[in-house]
């Protein structure tokens, strides 16, 4: 297995994407290797500097970088010999399993709309992330920015996605999914909650547990937690922001140290033709070696043939 990371991407890449790429070459020794595509002048001597720990990674060569500042759809489509655009080529190509960045979120969107592609029947692909929950658990949150603005159908296709990836990802055999709305009562909500809520409750390829309230985040009323990208994103960075003012004040526990976005590592785009995953800008080598790993596990779990199957039938 091959899993390739955009070496360019990041606020703090090359540096962080190479140095994260050695530890998950060790994590990942015998079962996958890391494939790093970037501007050569610029990885190949940190390569040369890691020494032996980076005779296990290869090197694709890309001319161009988009920045995090650039138009997505116009960066991609002018710089075909980027870091992020070489990475969908070789995903399309299957000479990857995975491709990960740390890179433009909207230009890894836009690469995968338009390389990799949606699968058949899916409305709009979602990111997805991740919730601790209680007992040293993980839930599914989606969409958390790919689509600010949802249609109940989309809403509930979020559902299914999110359930079969808590389900083949995370081994949570009948995942409970759950609505995010004003409160628990069926009636509640604006007239798309409500309109999701009554396709999520007739589906019979998911559990659905009805809706869920700010304070069921954490708590284990569902396994995957269902909105829009507007709301999924601020729940995300309100979680990451809790994590950062107990990190300043010095205060540490196990659950809530899982809200630090290193622990994960990345985001999966769900709902396109291969594995893909975007990493947070600012993201750190621990943050990259567990994004690699989750691109590694997404791949040998099958979930995309599992997405393939379920939205074929």
């Amino acid at each position: 297995m091959k899993i390739a990371l955009d070496a360019m991407g990041g606020d703090f890449a090359p540096q962080a994407a190479v140095a994260g790429a050695v530890m998950a070459a060790e994590l990942l020794a015998g079962r996958a290797t890391i494939v790093l595509i970037g501007q050569e002048d610029a990885v190949r001597p940190l390569l040369d500097a890691a020494g032996p720990a980076a005779a296990a990674l290869e090197f694709v060569p890309a001319s161009q970088v988009i920045d995090m500042a650039e138009h997505p759809a116009k960066a991609f489509q002018h710089k075909q010999d980027s870091s992020i655009a070489i990475g969908y080529k070789m995903l399309l190509a299957s000479e990857v399993d995975a491709f990960c960045s740390a890179g433009n979120t909207g230009a890894m969107l836009v690469g995968a709309m338009f390389t990799v592609k949606a699968v058949p029947g899916v409305i709009r692909p979602a990111i997805a992330n991740f919730v601790p929950k209680k007992h040293d658990k993980f839930g599914v949150l989606l969409d958390v920015g790919a689509n600010a603005e949802c249609k109940p159908e989309m809403l509930e296709q979020f559902g299914e996605l999110g359930s079969l990836y808590a389900q083949y990802v995370l081994g949570i055999e009948r995942p409970k999914v759950g609505l995010v709305n004003l409160g628990e009562e069926e009636a509640k909500g604006t007239p798309n909650t409500q309109a999701a809520h009554q396709l999520l409750k007739a589906n019979p390829r998911i559990h659905f547990v009805g809706n869920l309230e700010g304070r069921d985040m954490f708590n284990e009323k569902a396994d995957v937690v269902v909105c829009d990208g507007f709301t999924g994103n601020i729940l995300l960075k309100m979680a990451e922001s809790i994590y950062e003012m107990m990190d300043e004040k010095d205060i540490h526990d196990p659950f809530f140290d899982k809200f630090n976005y290193e622990a994960v590592g990345g985001s999966p785009i769900l709902g396109i033709n291969d594995n893909a995953i975007i990493g947070h800008g600012r993201s750190t080598p621990l943050a990259i070696c567990n994004m690699l790993v989750q691109g590694y596990n997404m791949a040998e779990s099958g979930i995309v043939d599992q997405i393939k199957a379920t939205f074929k039938s």
